[in-house]
């Protein structure tokens, strides 16, 4: 078992060794030994914009003079009151003793029921008016300016390149060279 484990490792310590000093792919590219990862210098990063309508739903309210008719009986208070005050008083006239009460509630109850009917038939339609506050939504939108990518150029051994890119590089570039033999 044991000269297994040391076989096995003198087996693999010359892979380990070339790993170490460079040499075979990147940890990004396994299995790809002709690909590198280097830095190239950026020259120059321009953003590329995009016009973008922006819609926004968005509550409009205002103050608006409002009618409204009431009912018949709306507000009727005041012909009741001088309807059961006057009809109290004529049945206060009529009879005596516990009568004279009877017929002073009685001329009340339907002298206010007159004054009622008096005073709906003075006014039959009442109309009131005041101010209320109405809101509805309103579309409405905006154009704004976005940024969609950067074009970028940039230097690798004297060569100019150009890409564009989701993103700002900054002053460096991380790029992927990639050599295989050409046909010949």
């Amino acid at each position: 078992m044991r000269t297994r484990r040391l076989s096995l490792a003198c087996l693999l310590a010359p892979a380990l060794a070339c790993a170490q000093a460079g040499y075979g792919p990147p940890a990004e590219y396994p299995g790809d030994e002709n690909v590198r990862l280097v830095y190239a210098d950026v020259l120059r990063v321009d953003p590329v914009y995009e016009t973008v309508r922006v819609n926004e739903p968005r509550e409009e309210c205002y103050d608006s003079e409002v009618s409204r008719r009431g009912g018949r009986y709306d507000n009727t208070n005041t012909g009741t009151i001088v309807g059961a005050i006057i009809g109290g008083a004529l049945g206060n006239q009529v009879g005596k003793g516990d009568g004279r009460r009877a017929a002073t509630v009685a001329g009340a109850v339907v002298g206010g029921a007159i004054g009622r009917e008096v005073d709906a038939n003075d006014n039959p339609s009442r109309t009131y008016r005041g101010v209320e506050t109405r809101c509805r939504v309103v579309e409405s939108g905006y154009d704004e300016r976005r940024i969609v990518g950067y074009d970028v150029e940039y230097r690798y051994r004297g060569e100019v390149f150009f890409s564009r890119l989701g993103y700002d590089p900054g002053e460096k570039l991380r790029v992927r060279v990639s050599v295989e033999p050409a046909d010949p």
